[in-house]
């Protein structure tokens, strides 16, 4: 009986408890067994250099440096090795510069069970692998431009608005947001009202969603962001 080629698997996430589970979900199948553990990007470009892996399983957030640069370093030095991207955001920024920056699948956590197997083995064999969720949103964007809104945020917000846009974007306190640009507490809650009905921006978690989209913050900077 012929012996079965396993896929090699790495993971890395900062979350030990996530790293066992994934370890016996991968391990349970019968082509694919786990080679490697990484806790933060600069473990993960180490640890894929010692153990040589077919796929890495990767978080986009971790400490030291993060996931979007780990996915470059390590590519640069084995280009061979696929990058599945196993991470909570949902925004299409984080997976458009995911997959700008080499990455050959994306997964959201919330849908492990149901699409990691099948995302491992996909990238594993050469194919691009989009978490279902994402997918529309990706087509989306790949379209030419005459079919998408030809609208830009400076044709809807004055220049005061979109700093205030982002700078709630990045977590900060409407009286912070005050004494940064000096104006008065009660201004930058006129300016918030104001984007946030032009955009129909009704959380702050749509406010950031929005800032990535146009590019007001990027995505590998998110999890440094002030906690607003």
């Amino acid at each position: 009986m012929a012996k079965i080629s396993k896929t090699r698997v790495m993971i890395a996430d900062d979350h030990a408890i996530l790293r066992s589970g994934l370890r016996m979900l991968i391990e349970s199948q019968s082509d694919m067994v786990v080679v490697g553990e990484a806790q933060d990007g600069n473990d993960a470009i180490r640890v894929a250099r010692e153990c040589s892996p077919d796929v890495v399983i990767l978080d986009v957030t971790m400490p030291e440096k993060g996931g979007l640069h780990a996915i470059r370093d390590i590519l640069k030095n084995q280009g061979a090795i696929r990058i599945l991207v196993l991470t909570m955001h949902e925004e299409a920024a984080f997976l458009r510069t995911a997959l700008s920056a080499g990455a050959s699948g994306y997964v959201l956590k919330k849908s492990v069970d149901a699409d990691l197997l099948s995302a491992i083995r996909a990238v594993s064999k050469g194919r691009i692998y989009v978490d279902s969720e994402l997918a529309t949103g990706l087509v989306e964007h790949a379209l030419p431009d005459r079919a998408r809104p030809a609208q830009k945020p400076q044709d809807v917000l004055s220049e005061r608005e979109l700093q205030v846009l982002k700078l709630v974007a990045e977590g900060f306190s409407s009286r912070e947001i005050a004494e940064q640009i000096f104006i008065g507490t009660k201004t930058v809650e006129t300016y918030r009202g104001r984007f946030a009905e032009k955009l129909g921006l009704k959380s702050r978690a749509d406010i950031v969603r929005y800032a990535l989209e146009i590019g007001l913050l990027a995505p590998e900077k998110l999890s440094l962001l002030k906690r607003g």
